[in-house]
């Protein structure tokens, strides 16, 4: 390979208006929440189902959530667990709990107890903020874990009369109301808040200091908690607001379906709402196709920040065509690769809303790169680095290669987590000082073409090998997902006696649509070359997915390659 020294080839594919030098403004994360009540004290920050919050009321109950807090003994530094879906609730909580001086954990409704039992233990949290529907999975590991205070919500706290005294009417009819034991220890959220003066304790905060733990599988091993403090997360919010040039502060309407529990979601829809002062439209399943497009529909959102299998969800829902998607202007899709297919659907059935890729990590706070929004877009590409982002393609010895050639991405920038929460060792594994700053190795395989746009091809644990050649999995889906009747798609690598791996396809097809295995195979030898081709095609009726809607690549994998070992038992069986 060659070898060549950093540049920022990028800087001239920049769109007019995007600053090509970044400095962070040195906010911290309730300074935006502060600023924003100032500037816009009427203007609806939240609207959630018929119910909108202010700025002025959502600062208040921030202050209110803050001096609960404080009063029940939480002080600067400790980590306060929020295990909510996008509400009300989960915005108050994280700026309120920001506003104590003490660090928000990120904690999926989705797991199970015994990730959450491993989280809880592992950010020693002591504060749990919950929604009483997923009570009764931590009450099986509460007496296991350091929580002393639990705050316990429901979806009706934040409901508009009648629909909040209606709603537990309608849960116990269909079944799922849950009874929650209140004690000294677990509290109703709504009284606690409600007892509260409206006064934010008085509590130095730095940049410096973290704000968030997110947990992530990282680059390499289990789940850890990666530190990102409000430098991190606030200089990533105003980078997305640099990158969208013609967004208008005190005016946009922004689509909250992505989690905020997930930091894409966080940064990208609930940071970069509240710095801008957008008002932010609530919906807490993303999974619900049809609420998503009936708060499109009504809300005339402007922003819609998503992930591929949701804009995907919408291109392929009987109910889209019923629905007025055109007040959408600029979608950034994080999270996993965006399909081309999904794009050029997406852009016909919003007519033109610039739907384009981007790219981060957990790490990142997260977002690094993206297409222009409004200058060139290249397809199969996450665009050029953010303003304030340096970006580098190395080999193995983390010598930079030339342009065009294949190698690792690292990133650095303002962005760039603290390191991750009580692992050193992780995190000497992951920042690597060179060429006078901090890297963040991301384990992705890149490319950078000469105009500096970048390419991921994929994973290196992603890697598929057969027969000496390296198959990247987004290829292949690229391939599989131009089938008319494939609505989704993924690649996973399968032992192969003959070839080391071969490609085994797992496809979700279209509502209505017919393809047999043959099918799929031969539409992908005319795109593929043979060795890219799969072998084996799967058909299901959906793929697993994570809680922010990214594909389980490596849980397809192994779910095949137990289906491969029972086959194989079952042959020999047979011929004994």
């Amino acid at each position: 390979m060659t070898h060549v020294t950093p540049t920022r080839p990028w800087l001239s594919s920049y769109e007019p208006g995007v600053p090509h030098a970044f400095a962070p403004s040195g906010l911290t994360l309730p300074d935006l929440l502060r600023r924003a009540a100032e500037k816009y004290p009427d203007r609806v920050a939240m609207s959630f189902i018929g119910a909108n919050t202010t700025y002025g009321q959502l600062y208040q109950n921030a202050q209110r959530f803050a001096a609960a807090l404080r009063k029940m003994g939480v002080r600067p530094g400790d980590r306060v667990s929020i295990m909510l879906p996008n509400s009300p609730q989960f915005v108050t909580s994280f700026y309120g709990t920001l506003l104590a001086g003490a660090v928000a954990v990120n904690t999926s409704p989705m797991y199970t107890p015994s990730e959450l039992e491993h989280q809880l233990n592992d950010s020693g949290s002591e504060t749990l903020v919950i929604l009483d529907t997923f009570y009764p999975r931590y009450a099986e590991i509460r007496a296991r874990v350091p929580v002393k205070r639990t705050l316990v919500t429901g979806v009706h706290d934040a409901l508009p009369f009648p629909k909040n005294l209606l709603y537990p009417i309608k849960a116990r009819r269909e079944g799922t109301w849950v009874t929650v034991p209140f004690d000294e220890r677990v509290l109703p959220y709504a009284k606690v808040l409600a007892s509260q003066a409206p006064a934010a304790p008085s509590v130095n905060i730095s940049t410096d200091d973290v704000a968030l733990l997110q947990y992530t599988g990282g680059t390499t091993g289990v789940p850890k908690g990666a530190m990102l403090t409000h430098g991190n997360l606030v200089s990533n919010s105003e980078q997305a607001r640099a990158w969208m040039s013609d967004l208008r502060d005190g005016h946009e309407v922004t689509l909250g379906a992505i989690p905020f529990f997930h930091v894409y979601g966080m940064t990208v829809a609930m940071n970069l709402s509240v710095l801008t002062g957008a008002t932010l439209v609530l919906v807490p399943n993303p999974r619900d196709i049809k609420m998503v497009l009936s708060q499109i529909t009504s809300s005339g959102a402007t922003l819609f920040p998503g992930v591929p299998t949701l804009y995907n969800a919408i291109n392929n829902h009987p109910d889209t065509p019923r629905h007025d998607l055109t007040s959408i202007r600029a979608c950034i899709s994080g999270s996993a690769p965006l399909l081309l297919e999904t794009s050029r659907r997406f852009k016909e059935i919003t007519g033109g809303a610039n739907l384009v890729e981007g790219y981060g990590l957990t790490e990142a706070s997260p977002i690094t790169h993206a297409n222009p929004i409004f200058g060139e877009h290249r397809e199969g590409s996450i665009g050029v680095p953010f303003p304030g982002v340096e970006a580098i393609v190395v080999d193995d010895e983390g010598q930079i290669v030339a342009p065009g050639e294949v190698g690792e991405l690292w990133i650095a920038g303002p962005m760039i987590m603290k390191g991750y929460w009580q692992r050193p060792d992780e995190t000497a594994k992951t920042l690597r000082e060179a060429y006078g700053l901090t890297w963040l190795m991301t384990g992705d395989m890149a490319t950078m073409d000469a105009d500096g746009y970048f390419r991921i091809v994929d994973r290196k644990k992603d890697l598929i090998i057969a027969g000496g050649f390296n198959i990247y999995p987004r290829e292949v889906e690229e391939a599989l997902m131009s089938h008319p009747a494939v609505m989704e798609a993924a690649a996973v690598g399968l032992p192969d006696t003959y070839r080391g791996e071969s490609v085994h396809a797992v496809v979700v097809l279209k509502p209505g649509m017919n393809a047999t295995e043959a099918d799929i195979i031969a539409h992908c030898r005319s795109l593929l070359s043979n060795y890219k081709v799969p072998r084996s095609v799967e058909f299901r009726t959906e793929l697993p997915k994570t809680a922010a809607m990214k594909t389980l690549r490596r849980q397809l994998a192994q779910e095949a390659r137990e289906a491969q070992q029972t086959r194989n038992a079952q042959k020999q069986a047979k011929s004994a």
